[in-house]
């Protein structure tokens, strides 16, 4: 483990400096007793969350027995195909701790941990016995890396080890012969049922630690932070793709498998790479983007309207009154609302659209392909969105709160009447913005272009 042993280069600890050195077992009963089951955090959660949480538990133990019970013992096969996970996957993870804990603390929703690569293979070619062995190694280092609240170790844990226990038994059912004389005629089969067995791998896992996440294991319980963003889920997928061709070079090329070492660890660093990147576009109070991302976005769509000649329309969404949100009900109820504001923009506006965060109460929301008047019925249908929106939050005191009757005021910018820039069009939006306020708020507004007619 990393920081029981002398540096390299050094000598080697005498027999004094040695003893006064912490070993893991040291180390276990200090984490053990420094994290009491009474002080642990999960008493502070609701109590359905806390529920499921124990009850996911026991039934994982009671599955986890039987699968123990009535599998075959290890034979010397498996004892060196779990030997070989083991090394690589304890070099993958002592290679890469810095990069994933870096990772794992700017995130605060779903985790995909790259080290699945190597427990996905033993949970196929090895038996139940082993495959734990390897979780526990696996999850071990993890845990000594990250020291995350006992909890939710434990119930990770076991939800690894019983989704590896249900990919075990469809690849005994439907790939394990298959997979044992391989060949060019029967290789896309064989890959198609590995890849079916690691998407109910992954699946399982994504049901049940979602729904713990949705339950109360998140503050703001958006599918977003329960399922993860399509990032989250190509990585995750991508992780089960490596976990398939790591078993296949397992069985047929055992010495190949180093390879994936290093692309794990490359992996690793490319996945903090492209978190950096989504982080330094995206708004952290609300989750979809900020002024930086949204106006890399629109400059694109902008371009491409232009150069095509197709309509494109901008909306600038000013929440009215918000100030007095955040003086009567503090600034975190101010958060909740404007996070609900994001959440609601992206679930009435189009795939296409791109949202954002402008600043303060501010959004952004451009529409490509977008007339006046599909420009109106978009704003008017926001517009109305949000006034009939029930936040549920907290008051300064703690308390709980529901925020209702909030509205916006809406300003629409036209490409070409209003401008060919994205300045123009912001500047445009902005003042049809001050207008709608000026005229009495809660209500949608154009710059200087014609008024399209009412909605149908």
């Amino acid at each position: 483990m990393p920081g029981t042993g002398p540096a390299h280069g050094e000598p080697p600890a005498s027999g004094d400096d040695a003893a006064a050195r912490p070993g893991a077992l040291t180390r276990l009963r200090e984490l053990i007793s420094g994290n009491p089951v009474p002080s642990w955090d999960l008493w502070t959660k609701p109590r359905r969350m806390i529920v499921f949480l124990l009850s996911w538990d026991v039934i994982a133990i009671a599955v986890l027995t039987a699968g123990v019970v009535t599998s075959p013992g290890p034979a010397l096969l498996d004892w060196g195909r779990f030997g070989v996970l083991a090394v690589c996957a304890t070099v993958h993870i002592q290679l890469t701790r810095r990069q994933e804990e870096r990772r794992r603390n700017r995130l605060t929703a779903v985790h995909i941990d790259l080290s699945g690569i190597w427990v996905f293979p033993g949970a196929l070619l090895l038996p139940i016995h082993l495959t734990l062995l390897l979780l526990v190694i696996v999850r071990g280092q993890r845990w000594f890396n990250s020291r995350r609240p006992p909890h939710k170790f434990l119930f990770t844990s076991f939800t690894h080890a019983v989704s590896a226990l249900l990919a075990h038994e469809l690849f005994e059912a439907f790939a394990s012969a298959e997979l044992a004389r391989l060949s060019p005629s029967n290789s896309l089969p064989v890959f198609g049922i590995l890849m079916l067995v690691g998407f109910c791998y992954a699946a399982l896992q994504a049901i049940v630690i979602g729904g713990l996440l949705a339950l109360g294991g998140t503050a703001t319980p958006t599918l977003r932070n329960v399922l993860g963003t399509k990032d989250d889920n190509l990585l995750e997928l991508s992780t089960i793709g490596l976990g398939t061709i790591a078993t296949i070079l397992l069985v047929n090329i055992p010495p190949a498998i180093v390879i994936l070492v290093l692309i794990t660890v490359l992996g690793n660093r490319l996945a903090e790479i492209n978190q950096l990147q989504s982080e330094a576009r995206t708004d952290a109070k609300t989750g979809i983007s900020n002024v930086r991302g949204w106006s890399e976005s629109a400059e694109r769509a902008l371009t491409r309207a232009v150069r095509g000649g197709e309509s494109l329309a901008l909306l600038m969404i000013d929440l009215d009154h918000f100030k007095w949100i955040n003086d009567t009900f503090g600034h975190p109820a101010g958060d909740d609302v404007l996070r609900t504001v994001a959440q609601t923009l992206d679930e009435v506006t189009r795939p296409k659209d791109i949202t954002g965060r402008f600043g303060g109460e501010e959004f952004l929301v451009l529409l490509p392909e977008a007339d006046a008047t599909a420009a109106k019925v978009t704003a008017e249908r926001i517009r109305t969105a949000i006034a009939e929106q029930r936040v549920v939050t907290t008051d300064k005191r703690g308390g709980s709160a529901l925020i209702g009757g909030r509205t916006a005021s809406i300003g629409v910018a036209l490409l070409g009447p209003d401008g060919a820039s994205l300045d123009s069009l912001l500047q445009a939006a902005d003042a049809a913005v001050y207008t709608a306020k000026e005229g009495g708020r809660n209500q949608v507004r154009f710059a200087e272009s014609t008024e399209p007619p009412p909605a149908a």
